[in-house]
């Protein structure tokens, strides 16, 4: 996938005098917001993600198969099988927006990059810790989910593992990669002084090939609980902030151009002499198959 850690570095300085021009300071934000989002593609190893049309109705599902006995006499009826698939509704992909301002005396005093700048990456930092936020909720809420209860950290990683597979294959579906999510503390706690290299995109710490998997550090993750699925089990719907109703309307918003994960809007107000920015974001992840996630709890004494 062309999206990485360094591209994104790159792009960003490519990009001239970034937040001396209103169009800059846009594509600078959407540029970065897309790159990141594309680490996130990869840490993960998900799919890219799906616009959402109107009138479409977001679900997951649980699916099981229970084999009749197939050792059937010639010439008599074949038993059917029990298979059932539920479907789960969610709630549709909703359009959330933001504003902020900088203040003609804030930038004065400060100065653009300290007033501007620096407000500009923590919005970004914000609406990605937003998204994973939401998805933590999600996939963390065990009323379809595997669980069990097991002593220790590394058992629990395990057995999260251990169950997601053996869901997977039950479906005969291939799996080409296990995501793991931890709380921080957790993961620390069991590491201690171990030589590990943690890395960073999209506003989370990961490890790459924890016993097979890959292990997202997120403070998101109750203490005591262990979160895993498998890559092709995770969706993602968002909505363009380009969509030509909103032109319409008078409302348009920079985009990355490629995938328009996230809009943005940068104006002068001389009216109240600040600057404002204005976002929106119609951005959802979710697990396809409910049934296919494993909540795991770290009890010492289960």
């Amino acid at each position: 996938m062309a999206g990485s850690v360094e591209s994104l570095t790159n792009a960003r300085s490519n990009l001239p005098n970034t937040y001396t021009n209103v169009a800059a300071r846009e594509v600078d934000f959407v540029t970065r917001f897309g790159m990141s989002w594309q680490a996130l593609q990869e840490i993960l190893g998900v799919v890219d993600p799906i616009p959402k049309q109107s009138g479409t109705i977001l679900k997951s599902y649980t699916a099981t198969v229970t084999l009749a006995d197939g050792d059937v006499d010639p010439g008599c009826v074949i038993p059917y099988s029990k298979s059932a698939v539920t479907g789960i509704a969610h709630d549709d992909v909703s359009i959330e927006k933001w504003a902020k301002a900088a203040t003609i005396e804030e930038i004065s005093e400060y100065g653009a990059v300290n007033a501007v700048q620096r407000s500009d990456e923590a919005l970004m930092n914000e609406l990605q810790n937003k998204v994973i936020s939401d998805f933590v909720t999600f996939i963390e809420d065990d009323t379809y989910a595997m669980t069990a209860t097991v002593a220790t950290f590394q058992k629990a990683v395990a057995k999260a593992i251990g169950k997601v597979r053996h869901k997977f294959a039950s479906m005969r579906k291939p799996v080409s990669k296990f995501v793991v999510m931890v709380n921080d503390e957790d993961a620390y706690d069991y590491l201690g002084d171990a030589d590990i290299t943690v890395q960073t995109a999209f506003g989370i710490s990961y490890l790459e090939n924890f016993m097979g998997a890959t292990l997202i550090l997120s403070p998101d993750i109750t203490s005591g609980k262990v979160v895993a699925t498998a890559a092709e089990n995770v969706v993602f719907y968002y909505v363009d902030p380009q969509d030509s109703d909103f032109v319409k309307a008078g409302l348009e918003y920079r985009t990355d151009g490629v995938t328009n994960l996230v809009g943005i809007h940068v104006q002068g107000n001389y009216g109240t002499a600040v600057g404002e920015t204005f976002a929106i974001m119609g951005l959802k992840m979710w697990a396809e198959y409910a049934d296919g996630i494993a909540v795991i709890t770290i009890d010492a004494n289960p």
